[in-house]
C-alpha cells in the first residue's frame, strides 16, 4: 500500500481521511515521518501556505503529502482575517482573542458575509496538486456553541441557523470548507491506479 504523508499531527483529521483513503494509501502523520518542527507558513495567500509546508515535507522528507491552510475571509473587512486568521489578535494564536476581536471590528457593521476557504497541496511522487474548499455564511453577533474550533462558534453556514460550534463533527464535515477540499483530494486520490 502507497504511503501518503498528512502534513499535521491533529489526531482527530488524522482518523478522518484515513477512513475516507481505506484500502487504497496508508495515512502518515508528521510525527511518523520523524519531523517535529513547526512547518513554515509565511506566505500571503493560502494557497502559498499550503504549498509551501506540503513542499517542505516533500523536500526534507522525500515522501508524498499533503498539506492544507484555512482562512476566514469577512466581506465588510476587505478579506481580512484570511492567511492571518490563526493570528489575527496577535502570536498567542488564541481563539477567544480572535473572535473577541472580530466581534469587535464588525460593531455596527450590517453586512456580515463571510467565507471560510481551505486550500490542500498534494505532493505525489513529486508532481503537485491544489484542491479547495469554500463554505459561504455569515458573522453571528456573539459567541454560540461549545463545539469545534477556531471561528466555529461565530460562523454561521448559509442554509442554516446554528454556528458550526452548534453543529455536530458529522454535521460541520458535511458542508465545512477543509470537508469540501478534503473531498475533492479523496475523489482525485481515489481516481488514481495505485
Amino acid at each position: 500500500m502507497k504511503k501518503l504523508c498528512f502534513a499535521t499531527n491533529n489526531q482527530h483529521k488524522l482518523a478522518e481521511v484515513s477512513q475516507m483513503l481505506a484500502g487504497k494509501y496508508e495515512l502518515l502523520s508528521l510525527q511518523d515521518i520523524g519531523c517535529n518542527e513547526e512547518l513554515p507558513e509565511e506566505q500571503e495567500t493560502l494557497e502559498g501556505n499550503s504549498q509551501q509546508k506540503a513542499e517542505y515535507v516533500w523536500d526534507n522528507y522525500n515522501v508524498s503529502c499533503f498539506a492544507d491552510d484555512t482562512g476566514l475571509e469577512v466581506e465588510a473587512l476587505h478579506g481580512a482575517p484570511g492567511v492571518y486568521s490563526a493570528r489575527y489578535a496577535g502570536p498567542q494564536r488564541s481563539d477567544a482573542d480572535n473572535m473577541n476581536k472580530l466581534l469587535l471590528s464588525l460593531q455596527g457593521e450590517q453586512n456580515r458575509r463571510a467565507r471560510f476557504r481551505t486550500s490542500i497541496t498534494l505532493i505525489l511522487d513529486g508532481q503537485q496538486h491544489q484542491f479547495e474548499g469554500i463554505v459561504t455564511g455569515s458573522i453571528a453577533e456573539s459567541w454560540q456553541g461549545d463545539k469545534g474550533f477556531g471561528y466555529d462558534p461565530v460562523f454561521v453556514p448559509d442554509g442554516h441557523d446554528r454556528t458550526f460550534a452548534q453543529m455536530s463533527a458529522e454535521e460541520k464535515n458535511v458542508i465545512s470548507h477543509r470537508g469540501r477540499a478534503m473531498q475533492e483530494l479523496v475523489r482525485f486520490l481515489k481516481g488514481l491506479e495505485v
